[in-house]
């Protein structure tokens, strides 16, 4: 049996960072992360846009605005310092038509309120940033976003953690737990204080120690579709103006770290929550599941789901799907998109109650052990700030530091 200060189930950005953080306070704690993968970040860790929010998006008062913005200033350093790939290009945020610009004036007063650089930006000087980027009569520029490799950082976090003493246990999969000790597909482990970060599983894992009961995990699809005739007839990742209601972004172009362009992501309902491609990875348990809740969402029409599942339902229609990305540019061509890339799956938290996507970070925890519910996007941003908020919270539960 093996005994460590803290075990934190998942090698996820949120797994990495608060071992991180952990070492950080107490350099002498003892501390293993288990991942039931063969390496980090092999989930939506790694298969995000690598986009670095800048933090206007999100209501003043909510966790994701505050940790955005420090996350991306975080984030942005960590990159520079250790020599890993930034692509400082920016956003445009364009409307369609006169309809939108009420949702560009939400998102300039949010970012005001936030203390997040946004520049309004007229036709002429949109076209300084990128030429072909399409909008009516005005648009909103972020300078502060910018683009990483997700699994470098990711990679770079685990080589950092390791050197500090951190243990890495791989293809190692929870079971069970009785009291202190978690047993696993690779033997038993006890604990003086364990932290769930199992993304897709944290709601199951947590239910198990009698926490986030009034939640659920939904599984929703993201996949993007590469620009494969060359990297330079878009400039900077241009976005359209969102739905602030609900948690998805619509189509968008992002440039990747290398300068690469893609289109999407898709926010499909998924079916289990690794329904990557095909019947890969079926679980009838997690089918019934879910597709219960996903039947109960189309007949309430709980935020438009019904609408949402179709409208992404075509979004597997290739010209479809291009299609949408072309409004916001002035000349693409349609048939220079190639494949889509890997997909991801964002594990989103649902109110079983109310029946509400929720849209902002939830942890619970006593002084045994901390789950983190909800770290959708843009965790990735947000995980060098939220790390420090969660290890906060779980040295308030214990009354101070473990050591």
């Amino acid at each position: 049996m093996r005994k460590y200060d803290y075990v934190i189930i998942g090698a996820g950005i949120i797994g990495l960072t608060i071992a991180r953080e952990l070492k950080k306070r107490e350099p002498d704690v003892t501390i293993c992360i288990l991942e039931k993968e063969s390496d980090v970040a092999a989930h939506a860790s790694g298969r995000n846009s690598g986009v670095l929010h800048a933090g206007f998006y999100y209501s003043a008062n909510s966790l994701k605005a505050k940790f955005t913005k420090e996350g991306n200033q975080a984030m942005r350093a960590y990159c520079k310092q250790n020599g890993l790939q930034l692509n400082e290009c920016g956003k445009l945020v364009v409307a369609k038509d006169a309809s939108e610009l009420a949702g560009l004036e939400e998102l300039k007063l949010r970012a005001d309120i936030n203390g997040v650089p946004l520049q309004w930006m007229n036709e002429e000087e949109i076209a300084v940033i990128d030429p072909n980027a399409r909008t009516y009569r005005k648009a909103l520029f972020s300078p502060t976003t910018a683009s990483v490799d997700p699994i470098e950082v990711c990679r770079t976090l685990k080589r950092e953690n390791a050197e500090n003493g951190v243990e890495f246990h791989f293809l190692t999969k929870y079971r069970k737990h009785r009291g202190d000790l978690l047993f696993t597909n690779s033997g038993t482990y006890k604990y003086n204080y364990l932290i769930n970060c199992a993304g897709l599983y944290a709601d199951s894992i947590a239910h198990d120690f009698g926490f986030g009961e009034k939640y659920t995990i939904i599984p929703f699809k993201g996949i993007y579709l590469k620009y494969t005739k060359n990297k330079t007839d878009v400039v900077t990742n241009i976005y359209p103006v969102p739905n602030l209601k609900n948690p998805f972004l619509g189509v968008h172009y992002t440039k990747t770290v290398d300068g690469s362009i893609k289109i999407g992501p898709t926010a499909m309902p998924a079916f289990w929550r690794e329904n990557y491609q095909g019947l890969q990875g079926f679980n009838l348990k997690e089918f019934l599941q879910i597709a219960g809740y996903e039947l109960k969402l189309f007949i309430t029409n709980s935020f438009h789901f019904r609408r949402l599942a179709f409208q992404e339902m075509r979004k597997y229609i290739k010209s479809y799907f291009i299609g949408l990305g072309m409004s916001m540019v002035k000349n693409i061509d349609p048939k220079g998109f190639g494949h889509f890339l890997r997909p991801g799956i964002r594990a989103q938290l649902l109110h079983i109650e109310t029946l509400e996507l929720v849209q902002d970070f939830v942890i619970e925890g006593d002084n045994r052990t901390m789950h983190i519910l909800n770290a959708v996007s843009p965790a990735f941003t947000c995980s060098m700030p939220f790390a420090a908020y969660v290890v906060d919270h779980i040295m308030k539960q214990r009354g101070g530091a473990l050591s």
